[in-house]
Parts: C-alpha cells; sequence; structure tokens
C-alpha cells in the first residue's frame, strides 16, 4: 500500500486488519466475535466484519467505541436487532475500554446489489475487516477515488441537514447535544476529504488527514474543517458548536458537492 492508501494497481486498499487491533481491545474483539456467533448462527449470519478505528490500530482505550457490521442471509428482523442491541449493551457493560459498541445489520442482498455497489458494497471491502464467515469482498469490485465514489458515498449530505437541524432543536442536555456534535462532525469531514478525494487520488480515513487535504483545495473553508475535525474527537456540547457545522459548514459543503459530483441515486424510503 502507497502513502495515498493505494494498492500497487491504484485500486483503494483495506484499510484494517485483525493484526492491528492494539492489544488492549483483543479481548473485546474476542468476545464480540463469541457472542455474535452464538446469537445468530450460521443459519442466520453469512459473514461479520470490524470497522473504525479499532481494526485500523488507532484506538484509544476509554475513549474509541467497537463498531461491527453484520451481514445476514435475509434482511434484518425486529428479531435480529433486539439480538445485536443485546450484544451492544454487554459489550459495554463488560468492557470499560470502549465508549460504548454499535452494530450495522443488513442482508447479504442489500451489501451485494447494484444500487450499492459504490456504498455500501464499497464499505464492505475497503473499510471493514472480516471477523466471522465468508468475506463479501470477493464478490465486489476493486474501488478507485473517482467522482462516481464520491457521489455514491457522500452524495446526500443536504439530505440529512434537516434531521441534524430537528435534532439540535430537540436536545436537551449536553450529553444529547455532544453525541450530535460528533456524528456531524466526522459526517463533514468524511464529506469534505471526498469532495476532494478524485483530484488527491487516494483515501484515508483520518479525521486529522482528511480535514488537512480538504484545506488545500478549498483554504476559505480550512479551518472550519479543521474544527469540525476536532469536534469529531472531542465533540462539544455548546449550541454555537452546532450551529456552525449544521447552519453554515454543511449547507455550503453539500452544494459544493452537488455542483462538482452530482446527487447520491435516491435509495427506497424505508
Amino acid at each position: 500500500m502507497n502513502g495515498r492508501g493505494l494498492d500497487h494497481d491504484g485500486t483503494i486498499a483495506r484499510e484494517g486488519s485483525l493484526e492491528r487491533v492494539p492489544a488492549a481491545f483483543v479481548p473485546v474483539v474476542d468476545a464480540a466475535r463469541a457472542r455474535i456467533a452464538a446469537a445468530f448462527g450460521p443459519d442466520r449470519l453469512h459473514s461479520a466484519y470490524l470497522y473504525g478505528s479499532v481494526p485500523r490500530g488507532t484506538a484509544v482505550p476509554g475513549v474509541s467505541d467497537l463498531d461491527l457490521l453484520l451481514a445476514l442471509h435475509e434482511e434484518p428482523t425486529g428479531t435480529d436487532r433486539a439480538a445485536a442491541e443485546a450484544i451492544e449493551a454487554a459489550l459495554g457493560r463488560a468492557f470499560p475500554q470502549i465508549d460504548g459498541a454499535g452494530i450495522l445489520l443488513f442482508g447479504t442482498r442489500t451489501l451485494l446489489s447494484d444500487l450499492e455497489r459504490h456504498d455500501l458494497g464499497f464499505f464492505v471491502a475497503c473499510l471493514c475487516t472480516p471477523l466471522l464467515g465468508t468475506d463479501l469482498a470477493g464478490r465486489l469490485p476493486r474501488y478507485r477515488p473517482t467522482s462516481l465514489l464520491a457521489r455514491e458515498t457522500n452524495g446526500d449530505l443536504a439530505l440529512a441537514l434537516p434531521r441534524w437541524r430537528a435534532r439540535a432543536a430537540a436536545a436537551s442536555a449536553d450529553g444529547e447535544r455532544r453525541v450530535l456534535c460528533r456524528g456531524v462532525a466526522r459526517r463533514l469531514v468524511r464529506s469534505g476529504f471526498t469532495l476532494v478525494m478524485p483530484r488527491w487520488g487516494g483515501w484515508t480515513s483520518d479525521l486529522g488527514e482528511s480535514a488537512a487535504l480538504f484545506g488545500r483545495y478549498y483554504p476559505q473553508r480550512a479551518e472550519q474543517m479543521r474544527t469540525a475535525a476536532a469536534a469529531g474527537r472531542s465533540p462539544s456540547a455548546v449550541p454555537e458548536a452546532l450551529g456552525m457545522l449544521i447552519d453554515d459548514l454543511g449547507p455550503w459543503l453539500a452544494a459544493a458537492y452537488t455542483a462538482a459530483h452530482g446527487e447520491k441515486a435516491p435509495r427506497p424510503q424505508p
């Protein structure tokens, strides 16, 4: 892999591996593997994956969370979601080195669909690390840092803005605002990076590097993006911090994104 996150053929390299899991998180990963296998079983579970800072080797004990994706043979049911929530809660209680656990559930048909080829498919193939089962990456293409990938990963940013504003208006506690600030900031930094990704010609998931690369191309917004990257790591409960993200940087970024890459293909409404 070169310094821009690419393999020798110019495709985006898979960014994590089980070998990179920090020692403090190995017991958490082992427990997650065992609990998932016991709760879902081979008839229900096709494969399971880690993603985020733990398989990238950058997780910080007591700060980082454990992120997992489960690919099911069929589309997830309410029973599946309840089982996933029970695992999340059990891992959070048992391991103080994680700031909670989160499990995404999808059917393999969705993950391998043409509609998700350059969004969830890319996510599994490049940003997820196999934990259980047969890796779906073998049934997905190799990806390059193209405008198509930019459009399909983050070309729906404008749709998120009204939801964020509604959540910000309804938030009554500092904890709620911090959770929202963290999620909004991370989404904006990742969108800022993928906005410039085709021009830069590589891939990174590091928030600081993403903000710095964005700033090369949009210096007038560089300071705001650096602030967003900091908030993605240490979120603020101050309403003004959320306001800058949701009412200033966010709308500008959504418009610039649509102008550069177009809008993401519409998804069916749940």
